[in-house]
């Protein structure tokens, strides 16, 4: 069966449990890359057309059951010869396990799992669904502490038309009084099935046992329980009380509804132990009372009727009427007694019967040992310890998560069926779970979520969204970094990180104006920037310090910011103006970027308004003032007498106009 593909989707994977008609086994969805469990039904039993339907009737009903503490069913169907149901994988142990393992349970511990069980039974029953084997062996204690109710297998609705009859199929140890005499059942079968799995709990044993099942039913029926105190001094009262209501013998005599139960536990939970006691009165008398040789069911009726009549007799009645009733009532109790004696003998008689007819039938018979979770050695030397009654089969491994590597996981025959001399116990011990398979990561890169997701789980690893990250060159809401880089590899069932991009970031670009170009760049990449440099001349700002930049304000973390630094003033050839007219020279320099400051003397040799010299030449900065000495031409003199003469000396200079004399000089524009 291992590495069989059901229904082109789920890889049966290794063996997990052993029931009493079906194999469950851990599986892969190759679909959703999910681990499930895998039911299928034993192959005697699928031959059987009325089994076969009722599987299929019964997981299509208990697919309809949702709640925390029922296993979930996700599928069933049929490939080739084989029936089979795909259900919620669960980690953690049974318990009855539990219970094998650490003993009786803390008071409130085993009401929590009641209650939570009562509720997992009240959805159930809502559905007309009847489990008809609770036994803590179905009940999944997961690693939180909550539980989950496995194995509907053999439930069915109460008004199916499949089966017309209400034969045992339950674990004799758990099976109500009615269960096991073939009558109609309905929710408070299930409620007494509750009551011995809480009474186990708390006491670390079960309420009945025996040497086969037969032995253990008919005890059901004609036995009353030893009250849980008397094995487990620390069961309090009101705890004791409810256990023994779900485990009265007359149905009408228990809890009514799943329901009812589970306030029952959530009073006694919250401390409400008046509560607990008003609904548990009938239960709280008889549990009072001490248990001390196991009670015919015909003593047990007719204690009960004692009790009841002892709390409803009316008050004020006559010697003379109580009598009379007396007398009502013995005739009526004997009539009572003859039935239920004869009910009993009946049983008995089957019992008997049946009992012969398997010991005539075979040889000599014993019950299988239970060797799961022993180690190998403690298995073999248990199969040594029988006397050469049993013997050593074959020892197998296999990969388990359920169960720790070198315990025993399966046994064939299985536990508690009666075997012949000499057969052989064949053994499986773990080795521990099954190592992961080595994957390769896909790479996620630009996917959307649901692709990413379904990228990962086609290849069996689990899909997790992460915090988003900016990107510059991803599209918001695509992702852009996942926690182990595509193309690496992975074990199958690891977590990998998905992180998607929220589109590039924006920042505030510093304001880096007037700093050296070094210290703006620094600046600027410290902000998580890219530098352009620039250079241009100024007059205003000193060279090698940034002048200007841009963008400002904001911008996309990674973008460029382009900064301009000075090179200082601008330094050009400065025109020859020299023998230029006035205006002609100063048009020249102004053109040039230069200003000027005119300056006039006499020259005999220049005509008048004509440049004699300029200075600066060569070059200069734009802007610079270049300074030009303009001809006046020659200077005039006069004589004593009047008349006038020209000097050649030319030392004075005056502002363009003659003047009357001295030797001052002017300046003009």
């Amino acid at each position: 069966m291992s590495d069989r593909v059901l229904g082109g989707r789920y890889t049966v994977q290794d063996k997990i449990g052993t029931g009493g008609m079906a194999v469950v086994y851990r599986g892969l969805d190759e679909v959703l890359g999910r681990m499930v469990a895998i039911k299928t039904m034993l192959p005697q039993y699928a031959a059987d057309p009325s089994f076969a339907a009722r599987f299929k009737q019964e997981a299509q009903a208990a697919a309809a059951l949702q709640s925390p503490y029922i296993v979930s069913v996700y599928d069933w169907g049929k490939d080739g010869d084989t029936y089979y149901i795909v259900m919620e994988y669960l980690r953690g142990t049974d318990l009855k396990t539990g219970i094998r393992k650490h003993g009786a349970l803390d008071c409130k511990k085993v009401a929590q799992i009641g209650s939570q069980i009562a509720q997992a039974l009240s959805v159930a029953h809502r559905h007309d669904i009847i489990h008809r084997d609770i036994k803590p062996q179905n009940i999944m204690v997961q690693p939180d502490g909550n539980i989950k109710v496995m194995d509907f297998g053999i439930a069915r609705a109460k008004n199916s038309h499949l089966t017309t009859d209400n034969s045992v199929l339950g674990t004799a140890h758990y099976v109500s009084p009615e269960q096991t005499q073939g009558k109609e059942l309905g929710p408070t079968t299930d409620i007494y099935s509750l009551g011995i799995v809480m009474y186990e709990a708390a006491t670390g044993q079960v309420p009945f046992d025996g040497d086969d099942a037969i032995t253990v039913a008919l005890k059901q029926v004609k036995e009353q329980p030893k009250p849980p105190s008397q094995i487990n001094p620390n069961v309090d009262a009101a705890l004791e009380s409810i256990i023994l209501k779900c485990m009265q013998k007359d149905p009408a005599d228990r809890f009514q509804t799943a329901d009812e139960l589970y306030h029952v536990l959530r009073d006694y939970l919250a401390g409400r132990m008046a509560a607990v006691s008003n609904a548990t009165a009938l239960t709280n008398l008889g549990a009072t009372q001490t248990v001390t040789a196991p009670l015919s069911a015909a003593e047990a009726s007719t204690a009960a009727m004692s009790r009841i009549n002892t709390i409803s007799r009316p008050k004020g009645q006559t010697a003379t009427e109580r009598a009379k009733e007396q007398e009502a009532e013995k005739t009526k109790k004997h009539k009572k007694r003859t039935a239920i004696l004869a009910v009993v003998g009946a049983i008995a008689l089957i019992a008997a019967i049946v009992a012969a007819v398997t010991y005539f039938n075979s040889s000599q018979t014993e019950s299988v040992p239970n060797l799961l979770n022993l180690t190998e050695d403690e298995a073999l030397q248990q199969i040594e310890n029988s006397n050469g009654f049993f013997s050593k089969g074959s020892v197998k491994e296999q990969y388990s998560d359920t169960v720790a590597e070198g315990l025993v996981m399966d046994q064939d025959p299985d536990a508690g069926t009666t075997a012949p001399k000499g057969t052989q116990i064949n053994i499986v011990v773990s080795k521990g779970a099954k190592p992961a398979a080595t994957v390769t990561v896909p790479d996620l890169s630009g996917m959307s979520p649901s692709e990413a997701e379904e990228a990962l789980s086609k290849v069996g690893l689990v899909a997790k969204a992460g915090d988003s990250v900016y990107s510059d060159t991803v599209e918001v809401g695509k992702v852009a970094a996942q926690s182990v880089a595509g193309g690496s590899s992975a074990k199958a069932g690891d977590t990998i990180t998905y992180q998607l991009s929220k589109g590039p970031e924006s920042v505030d670009v510093p304001d880096v104006t007037g700093q050296s170009q070094s210290d703006a760049t620094s600046a600027l990449q410290a902000a998580g920037f890219e530098v352009d440099v620039q250079s241009t001349s100024s007059d205003s700002v000193e060279k090698g310090l940034v002048i200007s930049q841009s963008p400002t304000g904001t911008a996309t973390k990674g973008a460029t910011i382009t900064i301009t630094v000075s090179t200082g003033s601008e330094t050009v050839s400065v025109p020859s103006v020299v023998g230029m007219d006035k205006d002609t020279a100063q048009s020249t320099l102004a053109n040039a970027g230069f200003k000027y400051d005119p300056q006039y003397r006499y020259d005999d040799s220049t005509p008048v308004n004509q440049v004699i010299s300029q200075s600066p030449t060569g070059s200069a900065k734009k802007g610079d003032t270049i300074t030009l000495v303009i001809s006046n031409g020659p200077q005039s003199s006069t004589t004593d007498n009047g008349s006038s003469s020209t000097s050649s000396s030319g030392s004075n200079t005056t502002s363009g106009t003659s003047g009357t004399s001295g030797s001052s000089t002017t300046s003009g524009n």
